[in-house]
């Protein structure tokens, strides 16, 4: 396409980037790394990795949780080392929200800051050690979240709660150009993705300031998965191998055809995230082949600090992550709105830039997200509970495994619509293996609903199911 630019034209087409982001006070790091990738952009890179490339992962080939019980004493020691980050800069839109997604109730009036305030709190008293807990925050989320930890005085620690990520300005996908909308100029900019944090906790000084009080050890993980708690015996394997860097990766279900997955390289024989939006559009099917490609990106990381310093060091700050392309509206909101380009990289992409990268399998019960209304339903109910320091498991006298629902987004999409046709709270799902819900349905109180059960009505006037009902098979409403 453009592969024969010249570095002069190069430098030319890329000046209103680095003025734009000059004006918005981003660190010249930033503003390189972002040139690295538009560079990549306009010489008609897209960051695809077709069959060509990869291989998948077979089973043996990486270890697995069964090993990990003789590492649990490593672990142990090694926690007074460790920080935990969380990756806290989403905003719940996709969920009708405009606020912090990690603000979002969870469970007993707690939402997702709660509960990992005081999961680390618990942990403290459980090994006698100030473990720090550190957000990485975005722009937007940074104030409602240190306001909500105020609760928590007790969390403090000698290290800052949280650092900034950075953000990426949108490209126009007709000319390559900055993206401008005055309408609202916040939509001018992108979220860089999760692969930000290794430059943010640099130009934040939070890796110097970790490395000088001693931390060697990283547990980074998303705010939304309460599934993502300390494990001594996983940072014990970690820290006795003294890894660089692990992935820990679960089985595919249907449910994660979307999300990256693992593979190998073919030529390099490294490991490798593949995201969907690096698929090449022919190869779709076959990245969404469970059977294929086994095992998916939990986006919990384990990072050892020192080196990490030493990459950095030696890429001149640049960890040159693969790229991701995204195909994006300028506003989201607007589908009449301008394409654009959103670049960006993923944080378990640098499996591929450490020597010695590796991953780990896990069982399903560390990743359990909220993406969607359904997820958090699903925690809502009676499928789980809350220990008495506060982590989050399937209910014991559940016999099923992880519930599958799938609502409407016609009339389920936000949690005030969620709310609105739940008004007495969530049915009893305990014994519910699986729950379609198609149409306008309101549920009364004290609703039973059991084994596999769709709920239908064609049509979009509201139905509404009557109180203390037990649901054991399909419902039709014409």
């Amino acid at each position: 396409m453009q592969g024969d630019l010249q570095e002069p034209e190069l430098t030319e087409r890329f000046l209103p980037f680095a003025k734009k982001m000059a004006d918005e006070g981003i660190p010249s790091l930033i503003i390189d790394t972002f040139r690295f990738y538009y560079d990549k952009l306009i010489r008609g890179e897209r960051g695809l990795l077709s069959r060509e490339d990869i291989v998948p992962i077979a089973k043996g080939d990486i270890a697995g949780a069964e090993i990990l019980d003789r590492f649990t004493e490593q672990g142990c020691e090694a926690v007074k080392e460790t920080v935990i980050i969380k990756l806290n800069g989403g905003l719940g839109t996709s969920m009708g929200l405009s606020k912090a997604k990690s603000l979002i109730e969870v469970r007993d009036g707690l939402n997702f800051l709660d509960i990992i305030a005081r999961h680390i709190l618990s942990h403290r008293e459980k090994h006698s050690v100030n473990i720090p807990l550190v957000l990485m925050n975005s722009f937007k989320t940074d104030e409602d979240a240190k306001k909500l930890l105020d609760r928590y005085p007790d969390l403090a620690s000698d290290i800052p709660l949280s650092f900034l990520q950075h953000k990426f300005p949108k490209v126009l996908k007709e000319n390559l150009t900055p993206g401008n909308w005055p309408i609202d100029p916040d939509c001018e900019w992108n979220p860089p993705g999760h692969g930000d944090i290794y430059l943010a906790l640099i130009t934040s000084g939070m890796l110097d300031k970790l490395l000088n009080k001693g931390y060697k050890y990283a547990f980074i993980s998303n705010s939304d998965n309460l599934g993502a708690i300390m494990d001594e015996a996983i940072l014990g394997y970690f820290a006795s191998h003294n890894l660089p860097f692990m992935m820990e990766v679960a089985e595919r279900t249907e449910a994660d055809i979307k999300g990256g997955h693992l593979a190998r390289l073919r030529r390099a024989h490294g490991l490798i995230l593949r995201e969907i939006a690096q698929c090449p559009e022919e190869e779709i099917e076959e990245f969404q082949d469970i059977t294929m490609y086994r095992y998916f990106n939990t986006n919990n990381i384990w990072v050892n600090l020192l080196l990490l310093k030493e990459q950095l060091k030696k890429a001149g700050n640049i960890l040159k992550l693969p790229v991701i392309i995204n195909p994006k509206r300028i506003d989201p909101r607007d589908d009449s709105s301008p394409e654009v380009y959103q670049i960006e990289t993923a944080m378990g992409s640098a499996i591929s830039v450490f020597k010695r990268a590796t991953a780990i399998r896990v069982p399903r019960t560390r990743f359990s997200p909220v993406k969607k209304c359904q997820d958090l339903l699903a925690l809502w109910s009676d499928c789980y509970i809350m220990t008495e320091d506060s982590i989050i498991i399937q209910n014991p006298d559940r016999r099923f495994g992880t519930i599958k629902i799938d609502l409407d987004d016609r009339y389920y999409k936000r949690i005030d619509q969620l709310r609105e046709r739940f008004p007495h709270g969530t049915p009893s799902l305990i014994d519910c293996e699986s729950l379609r819900i198609e149409g306008n349905v309101y549920f009364g109180r004290g609703i039973v609903i059991k084994g596999d059960v769709g709920i239908n009505s064609p049509s979009s006037r509201k139905v509404s199911i009557p109180g203390g009902m037990v649901i054991d098979k399909d419902l039709f409403f014409d």
